[in-house]
C-alpha cells in the first residue's frame, strides 16, 4: 500500500480562506468527498465522523499543523488529502498557533494498523519545519503534493519480509519515550510492543544486603521491543538519534539490535 496512491490528487487544495475550525472541517469533508473511494458515503457523514473525533481532543499538534482523521464503516480504502490555509485557522492547538496546513485521513473502520502507520508517517513528514514552511506557501496542489511526498520519504506497507531484526530500546527518560514510540510506529512492516518495568535498584533494595539504599521503585523504565526488516535497522537508529542525539553520548536510552534466525506472525499496534 503506497502513500503515493493513498494521497488522492483530487483531495488536495491550496489557498483556503476558512476562518474557524467548524468551517475547516466542512471543507475537509467536501474535499474528501471528491475521492471516488467515498462515492457511497455522504459528505455529511464524513463531517460528522471528523467532528466526533475532534471531541476526543484536537488533532492539531502545534507549529501550524493538524491531522484531522476519522474511521468509518463502509469505507473500502484510505483517503488522504491536504489543505492549506495561508492566513491560518484556530484549531485549539496546545501551542496556541493557528493551523496553516491540514493533512486529513478518512479510514476504514477495521484497519487500525495502517491508520496508525499513516498518522506516524504524516507526522514524520512534518518533522522538518523548514520544509513545512514551503508547504504552507505552495502555489498549487501539485507543488504541495510533491513537497509532502518528498518529505514523507517512504511508503506505508503491509508486506512481510523474511529478513528481520529484533530491536530492543530501553528507556529511562520519560521526556523522550512518547516521541520515540511515535516516530518508530510509522516504519514499514514493524511489529511494536512496550513493556513496563522498574529500575534494577527497586528489586535490589528488597534484599537485606542492599536495605540501606533508597528505593528507586518509582523511577521511569520502559522497554520498546520491535521486529523490523533488516534493512531498516539503520533507520531505527537514525530516528532515535534525531530525538536523543548520539546514543554513544546518551544517558537514559539504550538500543540493542540482533539478527533473527526465525520470526513469524504479526502484532496489532
Amino acid at each position: 500500500m503506497k502513500l503515493t496512491e493513498l494521497l488522492r490528487s483530487e483531495c488536495i487544495r491550496t489557498g483556503s480562506t476558512v476562518d474557524d475550525k467548524a468551517m475547516a472541517l466542512c471543507e475537509v469533508a467536501a474535499l474528501a468527498k471528491k475521492s471516488p473511494v467515498l462515492k457511497n458515503i455522504s459528505e455529511e457523514a464524513v463531517l460528522e465522523a471528523l467532528q466526533e473525533r475532534e471531541t476526543l481532543g484536537t488533532t492539531a499538534f502545534g507549529h501550524g499543523l493538524a491531522i484531522p482523521h476519522c474511521r468509518m464503516d463502509g469505507v473500502s480504502d484510505f483517503v488522504v488529502g491536504l489543505l492549506t490555509v495561508p492566513e491560518g485557522v484556530s484549531f485549539e492547538a496546545e501551542d496556541g498557533k493557528k493551523v496553516n496546513l491540514l493533512a486529513f485521513i478518512i479510514a476504514p473502520k477495521e484497519n487500525n494498523n495502517t491508520h496508525i502507520r499513516l498518522l506516524s508517517a504524516i507526522s514524520q513528514a512534518f518533522a522538518d519545519l523548514s520544509v513545512v514552511e514551503n508547504m504552507f506557501t505552495a502555489s498549487d496542489s501539485e507543488q504541495l503534493r510533491s513537497l509532502f511526498l518528498a518529505a514523507a520519504g517512504q511508503d506505508v506497507s503491509e508486506q512481510v519480509s523474511e529478513q528481520r531484526n529484533l530491536v530492543q530500546i530501553f528507556v529511562q527518560d520519560e521526556n523522550v519515550f512518547q516521541e520515540i514510540v511515535e516516530t518508530l510506529s510509522g516504519l514499514e512492516n514493524i511489529s511494536l510492543s512496550v513493556f513496563e518495568g522498574k529500575p534494577c535498584g527497586a528489586y535490589l533494595v528488597q534484599t537485606p544486603l542492599y536495605a540501606e539504599f533508597s528505593d528507586n521503585g518509582d523511577g521511569f523504565s520502559r522497554c520498546i521491543v520491535a521486529i523490523v526488516e533488516r534493512n531498516l535497522s539503520n533507520e531505527v537508529i537514525r530516528r532515535i538519534e534525531t530525538i536523543t542525539g548520539s546514543l554513544f553520548e546518551c544517558t537514559g536510552v539504550m538500543v540493542a539490535i540482533q539478527e533473527l534466525v526465525y520470526s513469524g506472525g504479526s502484532l496489532e499496534m
